[in-house]
Formats: C-alpha cells, sequence, structure tokens
C-alpha cells in the first residue's frame, strides 16, 4: 500500500473538523444514476448481509435490472430545481451549523458534508478538513439511532480511507444519540408546532426506517433505540399509550423485518375507524425519498384508501434552529478538552 497526504502545513492555523455525514443520493434522478448509486449502497455488506458471490449474482442479475427504473420514478417526484432534497437539506444542516459552532466554540471550526454513498463522498470531506488543516476531527453521523447497516457503515469507509493517509489527524465518533434530551425537545416542539398549526390528530405515528429482524436478533441496538427515542418523545407531549405507536418502513424482499410495518398499521387505522393522523420520521433528521414520497405519499393513499379522512406527515428537523442548537450541543459535549 502506498500512503499519501502531507502532514498538516503549519503555516495554515489548525482548526478543529466537523464531519457531517449522511446515507447518500444518486447524482440525478435518471435510471444510470439512480442504478449507480444503488450499486454502490447495496454492495455495502453491512447493507446487505449475504454471501457475497451468490449476492453479487442476485444484485446485478435481477436487482439492479428491476428496482432502479422503479425508484427513479419515486425520485423524479422529490427532486427539486437545487437537487436531491436530502442533499440540498443537509448542506443547509452543515451550513447552519458551521455558523453556530463559530458563534460558540473559542478556535476555528469547519464544518464539512460528506455522504456515505454517493457525492460527496467521505474522501472527499476528509480531504477538504485536511486541506483546512483540521488536526482533529469529529465525525456525527445524521443518524440519531445506531445501526450496524448505517453509523458502523460510516466508519468502515473512515477507517478505509485513514488507513491511506500517512499522517493522521486526532478524532472522535459520536455513534448515537438516540436519547439525547436536546434531539427529544426539538422532536417534541416539530409536533407541538404542527399540530397547534393543522389540529390535533387522533393517532400520532412514529415511523422509523427498518431493518432485517435477523440484524436485531444479532444483537444490533437499532430497534431498541428507537423505541427509547419514541418513548421518551411520547412522554414529552404527554401522550397516553392510545394517542400514538411506533412502526418501522421502507421494508424490502422476503424476510421479517422490524415490526409493526408502517403501511399494514396506517391500513388497520383507516379501516379500524381512525380518522385523523400525524406521522413524524424521528430516525431521519432531514428529509429524503423516504419521508417526502414513501410517508408523505404513498402511505396517505394506503391510509385515506382504507378509510382514513385526514393524513399529515410532519417534516424532519432539518435545518430549523432547535435542530441545530440540539446538534452543536452534542458536537460541545464531545469536544476535546485541553489539559
Amino acid at each position: 500500500m502506498r500512503f499519501h497526504g502531507p502532514a498538516p502545513d503549519n503555516r495554515t492555523p489548525p482548526c478543529t473538523g466537523i464531519l457531517i455525514t449522511n446515507l447518500g443520493t444518486p447524482d440525478s434522478p435518471s435510471v444510470a444514476d439512480v442504478r449507480r448509486y444503488l450499486r454502490e449502497f447495496l454492495s455495502d455488506p453491512r447493507v446487505v448481509e449475504f454471501p457475497r458471490l451468490l449476492w453479487w449474482l442476485v444484485l446485478n442479475g435481477i436487482i439492479l435490472r428491476i428496482r432502479p427504473k422503479r425508484s427513479a420514478a419515486a425520485y423524479r417526484k422529490v427532486w427539486t430545481d437545487q437537487g436531491s432534497p436530502l442533499l440540498v437539506i443537509s448542506r443547509e444542516i452543515a451550513g447552519a451549523l458551521q455558523q453556530t459552532l463559530e458563534q460558540r466554540l473559542d478556535g476555528p471550526v469547519k464544518v464539512v458534508l460528506a455522504m456515505r454513498y454517493g457525492s460527496p463522498s467521505i474522501a472527499d470531506g476528509l480531504e477538504s478538513l485536511r486541506q483546512a488543516n483540521a488536526q482533529r476531527i469529529l465525525v456525527l453521523p445524521l443518524y440519531p439511532q445506531y445501526s450496524a447497516t448505517t453509523t458502523a457503515s460510516t466508519f468502515d469507509e473512515i477507517s478505509r480511507v485513514l488507513r491511506q493517509w500517512r499522517w493522521l489527524p486526532e478524532l472522535r465518533f459520536i455513534n448515537h444519540y438516540h436519547n439525547d434530551p436536546g434531539y427529544i425537545d426539538a422532536l417534541a416542539e416539530s409536533v407541538s408546532d404542527f399540530s397547534r398549526n393543522h389540529g390535533e390528530p387522533d393517532r400520532l405515528l412514529l415511523s422509523f426506517h427498518g431493518i432485517p429482524q435477523a440484524y436485531a436478533d444479532q444483537g444490533d441496538p437499532y430497534a431498541e433505540q428507537c423505541r427509547i427515542t419514541a418513548t421518551r418523545l411520547a412522554a414529552a407531549l404527554d401522550l397516553s399509550p392510545e394517542q400514538w405507536a411506533i412502526t418501522f418502513q421502507s421494508r424490502v424482499g422476503r424476510q421479517a423485518w422490524l415490526q409493526p410495518y408502517t403501511d399494514e398499521t396506517l391500513k388497520q387505522w383507516g379501516a379500524g375507524g381512525i380518522k385523523r393522523v400525524h406521522v413524524i420520521c424521528p430516525g431521519f433528521p432531514a428529509d429524503c425519498l423516504e419521508t417526502l414520497e414513501e410517508i408523505g405519499e404513498e402511505n396517505r393513499e394506503y391510509f385515506l384508501s382504507a378509510g382514513g379522512k385526514e393524513y399529515h406527515y410532519i417534516p424532519a428537523l432539518n435545518d430549523g434552529q432547535r435542530h441545530i442548537e440540539a446538534l452543536a450541543d452534542l458536537v460541545q459535549r464531545h469536544q476535546w478538552r485541553d489539559s
């Protein structure tokens, strides 16, 4: 292996680097770009735990021949003039966090956004911080709940990139914040503000992205952390057990995923006489395909077609002030303390 990257240039003042990461997005909603993105995403052994050779055959022989066209159509529904909502909003979060930390921290700070899959890559993000002379780097994945499929995969890629560097910065890694008081308070304020503007629902649904049940059975703490988030949010809102529920969305394939399922729950509620539903996705700090299209459109149709009358999706925290303040608090609590 050849190592690259010189030591920091002492002529540039050192700074603290903050690497904000998110899952990623295709470069465009074209079938070709979506296929390229899905190939990278679904080739990750953290995402799909399956014998590699057999999975390669399934992925390239079946999935990447069928799924890109369907996914591209979904992406086109949410794509904006500025690009992918996830990328646009993640950039806004990084920019707002930069401004907030500049006001709070004593020394210089550089906040950089990177995506686990697609662009801007983690390699590009780390290189930007190296060029800024970030001698300390704090990694903050925008995954409130830890999962090997997301958080650990991010760490894998950071480790892979840094293995090629000759000089390494000090590194810290925030691997979850599912029970962080600032995060819970920001969620609660979002729900309360929405209800004041749109009326109180009969039920509040807290929908989290799913993972295969087998992953949880083998020790992934994601499901339990989702339930802790949901319980603390319900307590902050002073909700009774009959007023809310937790579900899991975005399952694929035939194997069992975390239950109860979001789509099946909404169908049951609609058929069972529940008229007004609000849905929030506390595991998604930034709106994306899974919130805007899957929850905002697809699951709305399930509920209304089953007999429901009114359905609202509560937007993600995005770059709202309370969210940015909560992230800044996280960064400050994980800051180095010089002796």
